[in-house]
C-alpha cells in the first residue's frame, strides 16, 4: 500500500461540479492499493500517516504530526500509483489491486485513519473521475509505502 502525502493549506475533490470532500490545513493523501496488500499494511500505513511529523513546531522544525496539530485529512483513491512504466510508453497496472479488493481496503484505511485522528476524514469517491485541487504547503510531499512480504 502506498500513500503519496502532501502537506496542504487546503484541498478539495470535485465530481461533476459538486465538491464531495474538502479540508483546511492538513494532509492530502493519494492512496494506492497493491494487489497483495493486507490488513497489516493498511493499519501500518494509517498509523504512519497520522503520526508522521511533517508540520512545523514553534521553532519551525518538522516535529508535529497532523494528529498533534489537529489538522484535517483528505484521502483520494489513486490506482495509478502502482502504474509500472518500465517498458514502453503505456503504464501497466497489473500491480494495482482490482476494485473488489481495493475499494474495501480504501474504505477501511479511511476508517482506521479517522479513528486514529478522532474525527472522520474527507474523501473522494472510489472509481470516479475527480478534480483534485490543493494548495501545497512547503511544498512537502512524501512517498510512504509498506508492502506485504511475499
Amino acid at each position: 500500500m502506498v500513500a503519496l502525502i502532501q502537506r496542504v493549506r487546503e484541498a478539495s475533490v470535485t465530481i461533476d461540479g459538486d465538491v464531495v470532500g474538502a479540508i483546511g490545513p492538513g494532509l492530502l493523501i493519494l492512496l494506492g492499493v497493491h494487489r497483495t496488500d493486507t490488513e497489516s499494511e493498511r493499519q501500518w500505513l494509517a498509523r504512519k500517516c497520522a503520526n508522521l511529523r511533517i508540520f512545523p513546531d514553534d521553532a519551525g522544525l518538522m516535529n508535529r504530526s497532523v494528529l498533534d496539530m489537529g489538522g484535517e485529512v483528505l484521502v483520494v483513491s489513486q490506482f495509478t500509483l502502482y502504474g509500472n512504466t518500465a517498458k514502453g510508453n503505456r503504464p501497466s497496472f497489473v500491480d494495482s489491486a482490482r476494485p473488489e479488493h481495493a475499494e474495501p481496503m480504501y474504505e477501511a484505511f479511511c476508517e482506521d485513519l479517522g479513528a486514529l485522528l478522532g474525527k472522520p476524514v474527507a474523501t473522494g469517491r472510489f472509481g470516479a473521475m475527480m478534480d483534485v485541487r490543493l494548495l501545497n504547503d512547503g511544498p512537502v510531499t512524501l512517498w510512504v509505502e509498506r508492502r506485504a512480504e511475499t
